[in-house]
């Protein structure tokens, strides 16, 4: 068993330095991630700003004064109390996209950026809102947002900070503002819809209108097109009587003409012409005419006739 009064204390001591070195070449290694900054300061003034990578401080003598993020931050502040043109009073709260670009002049530019964005926000929000009235306000969210943005950016800049968008989150107008919007909106819907209605029935009734428009001229027209029709079918029923008598005329006419031509091929004799005759002046003698013109031919023959009937009796 070793004394305790054996053990080499300078052995201890020695390790324990070599421990302390290790530990302290450890902790001067420094991996800076990606989208941060490391602010290096050398006997308490600025010496460099270390970006993504390996890097290595000088022990006691350096320190890491500040740790920058480079991403895209979002700064959500409370309302904020504004008058409008009109004497309107309301809170609106906004929210601020803003980007650290100059990790040095974000360290060592503003005491509180944040804050200081914050109250720059509110007083040139309360300059711009100031100049515009109430209906005004509530309708130009993009020119507001642009306007506080420019002006923003501009102040920052020498922050090292660049004011990337600026958003108007709410409007909160006095209550009873709020009631005489609402009814005036309101009363608009209904005037939309007392409109809307009154197109409608406008045109349901030109519609109807047309249709029976339409109606009486789709059966005039079947009117006329019947009648068209009627007379057509009229018209050539005549055709086809007038035809037809005209058939039968002809007929009548080529069977007369027939029978003198068979008359004229028999070679009649005067006394069986006469004859003839003597039936067709009986026939015309029967009706209701109260003149006859004997022709002087036939008188001959009426003589003749007399002449045969006395000889027949004196036989």
């Amino acid at each position: 068993m070793i004394e305790p009064s054996n053990i080499n204390y300078g052995f201890i001591a020695l390790g324990a330095l070599v421990v302390i070195l290790i530990g302290i070449v450890i902790s001067c290694i420094k991996i800076v991630p990606q989208s941060r900054a490391y602010i290096v300061e050398r006997l308490g003034a600025y010496n460099s700003t270390w970006q993504t990578g390996l890097h290595i401080k000088i022990p006691v003598i350096e320190r890491i004064a500040k740790i920058v993020s480079l991403k895209e931050q979002v700064a959500d502040f409370p309302p904020q109390p504004v008058i409008t043109k009109d004497n309107v009073t309301m809170q609106i709260d906004t929210v601020v996209f803003f980007q650290i670009t100059d990790p040095k002049l974000y360290t060592y530019g503003v005491e509180n950026p944040i804050s200081a964005i914050e109250n720059l926000t509110a007083t040139t929000l309360r300059n711009i809102i100031g100049e515009m009235e109430l209906d005004h306000t509530l309708t130009s969210r993009d020119t507001i947002n642009a306007k506080i943005r420019v002006i923003l950016d501009e102040a920052t800049d020498p922050w090292g900070i660049k004011v990337n968008r600026v958003e108007l989150k709410n409007i909160f107008p006095p209550r009873e503002i709020q009631d005489a919007m609402e009814k005036q909106m309101k009363a608009e819907r209904e005037r939309r819809e007392a409109i809307l209605r009154a197109e409608g029935e406008k045109a349901s009734a030109v519609l109807v209108a047309e249709g029976e428009k339409e109606a009486k001229i789709l059966a005039a027209e079947a009117d006329k097109q019947s009648a068209i029709l009627r007379a057509e079918a009229v018209k050539e029923a005549k055709i086809r009587e007038s035809e037809g008598e005209a058939q039968a005329i002809l007929a009548i006419q080529q069977a007369k003409a027939k029978g003198i031509e068979l008359i004229n091929e028999a070679k009649p004799s005067d006394a069986m012409l006469r004859m003839r005759s003597m039936e067709a002046f009986e026939k015309a003698a029967d009706g209701k005419a109260t003149k006859l013109i004997v022709p002087s031919d036939l008188q001959s023959v009426v003589g003749l006739a007399a002449t045969l009937k006395s000889a027949i009796k004196e036989d």
